[in-house]
């Protein structure tokens, strides 16, 4: 599922920086679907004492999964990156409380539909085998085709 070589470091395709970047790296990535890891000890603003990622911060796992998918679309278009602001979800399922402390989590994004302004993707979080669905939902993101409003370049 690697298309066009060697996957860039996420880093290079997400606005977060520090803390806030909570993906680690790109798994897998084909023209509809972009599949991330994601480690919970890189989750430290949301880790609870005992080190586990409380399992609605799967909302942002699968929100950094749908930019990171659209920033290697955009790449392999030679397109610039246009920012998004997600919107919400249409459904949101949390099959567990919290996810284990030290896990890899595999986080999915399919795009279900739109290009420019609404888009929508259906997004999974499992366990590092790809084999206990642990989280799924459909996300709704808005693209800003003229940058970020108010924000001066």
């Amino acid at each position: 599922m690697r298309e066009g070589g060697e996957l860039p470091d996420v880093s290079a395709l997400l606005p977060q920086k520090g803390p806030m970047r909570l993906l680690s790296r790109v798994l897998e990535h084909a023209p509809e679907q972009t599949v991330c890891a994601a480690d919970t000890a890189r989750s430290e603003l949301f880790r609870e004492p005992d080190g586990s990622v409380p399992s609605w911060i799967a909302l942002e796992y699968m929100a950094q999964c749908m930019a990171v998918h659209a920033g290697l679309v955009a790449r392999s278009r030679g397109e610039a990156v246009q920012p998004a602001l997600l919107l919400g979800s249409r459904r949101l399922l949390l099959a567990v409380d919290r996810f284990a402390a030290g896990c890899t989590l595999r986080i999915s994004a399919r795009h279900h539909h739109g290009e420019r302004g609404l888009v929508a993707f259906d997004c999974e979080v499992r366990d590092e085998a790809g084999s206990d669905l642990l989280a799924e939902g459909r996300l709704l993101a808005y693209t800003l085709e003229d940058g970020m409003p108010g924000r001066a370049e």
